[in-house]
């Protein structure tokens, strides 16, 4: 019988070596590290879940190469190997694909980084799959069967999620997972300059809630009360039927985390029953203080509105990480300063801060490219959101990244730590779906 192994390249990834220092030790930064690096691939076993029923499949996560991975892959003698990477894993997916195919082993890669780099990705592999690998895998994989493996497999026309199959969460093992990851919906209807998610592999769509009732179903029939993290871009940004998502996800009884907009607190209707859906934790972009980014259409406002909004999102309930991009045009050590003042009398229940990455396929990253900016001696492993890859406009490299370390330290500090901790547990005290001694349940934020 054919054979495909399935590998994805997962992991929280820093490179700078004093920055990987502070992730191993600040406490927020840590968990949510633990948190990533454990979360399923989702691509992935959703195209295991496309596989005809004369093929068999096996998944193996990856962190990084060694001869265990290689041995564990090559033992299952694979027709194909399918990887998944993103920008930041790729160097390792590409020096992978370059050992199976020594041996023989046929190897195609997908994902957002291949879409947005497939003629580097195709001289790493036997094929690359260029936007979204539902529409294609059938023939992708017909033709490995048939030894006639095309070079690229593009989607004609962007494929409709009511087609979705159920993700091989099978695949998964007996291995604990503190989340499942469940998508509701594909793409985003902003387009923000620096965002290189799903919108790259096609238009803005949502899930019917029938798929997403079987996904559901077949989480739960392996773990008890799951706790979920939705592979959205803004959940609730599109014009769907709100009401029908929440009860959808009331009824599987999970407690979710998800990103949104701040327009979610404006929001009454939504606001009213988000908690009660088993909402937990949102990610809400603030983005930054200094510097009004292209493309974020409705999602840009004054704070003090941004900030009232997130206020209504805590009341009802739900805790909200508030994320800052740092190191845009206009950013200095004084915006530095300000950044960590307005953060230290916030009343956020988290905080999330990363460097400003140009990844490719944004028009962030076009034009800072334009514009001779990009850093010519930081490649793809850089990409991680905490090294730095541009040369910033108002400070230099070297002051940028010693000012992102400081900010860092001083953000995450225990005493400020352990004070947005006291806000959680306030904040949770109005949420429903938890219970009182439930201080923190999503200790892997």
């Amino acid at each position: 019988m054919p054979h495909v192994a399935l590998v994805p390249f997962t992991g929280f990834r820093i490179r700078e070596e004093e920055m990987l220092a502070l992730g191993m030790t600040l406490p927020g930064l840590k968990q949510r590290a633990s948190a990533v690096a454990q979360l399923p691939a989702l691509g992935l076993l959703t195209l295991a879940g496309l596989i005809p029923p004369h093929w068999t499949c096996s998944y193996h996560e990856a962190a990084h190469v060694d001869d265990q991975l290689i041995d564990e892959v090559m033992r299952e003698r694979p027709t194909l190997v399918a990887l998944s990477a993103l920008t930041a894993s790729v160097e390792e997916a590409y020096r992978f694909s370059a050992l199976l195919r020594q041996g023989g082993t046929r190897v195609v890669l997908g994902g957002l980084h291949a879409t947005a780099c497939p003629d580097e990705t195709r001289q790493h592999c036997d094929a690359v799959v260029v936007g979204e690998g539902e529409p294609v895998w059938p023939e992708l994989l017909s033709d490995a069967e048939s030894d006639e493996l095309q070079p690229v497999y593009r989607a004609s026309t962007p494929y409709h999620l009511r087609d979705s199959p159920i993700p091989r969460f099978d695949l998964l093992g007996d291995r604990p997972r503190p989340r499942f990851t469940v998508q509701t919906q594909r793409g985003c209807p902003l387009a923000c300059e620096f965002c290189g998610a799903s919108r790259l592999l096609g238009p803005f769509r949502t899930k019917p809630v029938e798929n997403l009732k079987r996904e559901l179903a077949a989480i739960t029939a392996q773990v008890h009360k799951p706790v979920l993290e939705l592979a959205d871009d803004n959940t609730f940004a599109g014009g769907r039927d709100t009401g029908e998502l929440l009860e959808t996800l009331a009824s599987a009884d999970t407690r979710y985390f998800t990103e949104v907009d701040w327009r979610v607190g404006e929001n009454t209707d939504l606001l009213s029953g988000l908690a009660a859906s088993g909402c937990v934790q949102v990610l809400v972009g603030i983005e930054s203080l200094v510097f009004r980014y292209p493309g974020m259409g409705p999602k840009q406002a004054e704070l003090p509105r941004i900030m009232n909004a997130i206020d209504a999102i805590q009341a009802a309930g739900v805790a909200v990480i508030a994320c800052f991009i740092v190191g845009c045009d206009g950013e200095t050590q004084f915006s530095l300063d300000r950044l960590a003042k307005f953060i230290e009398l916030s009343q956020v229940a988290d905080v999330q801060l990363t460097l400003q990455t140009p990844f490719p396929g944004t028009a962030l990253r076009r034009r800072l490219e334009r514009e001779g900016r990009l850093l010519p001696d930081r490649g793809w492993s850089h990409c991680t959101l905490f090294d730095l890859t541009y040369r910033p406009d108002a400070m230099d490299v070297v002051e940028l990244e010693l000012a992102f370390r400081d900010l860092v330290l001083r953000v995450f500090a225990p005493p400020e730590s352990a004070r947005r901790q006291a806000i959680r547990k306030r904040v949770w005290q109005n949420n429903p779906r938890l219970r009182p001694c439930e201080s923190e349940p999503f200790s892997s934020t």
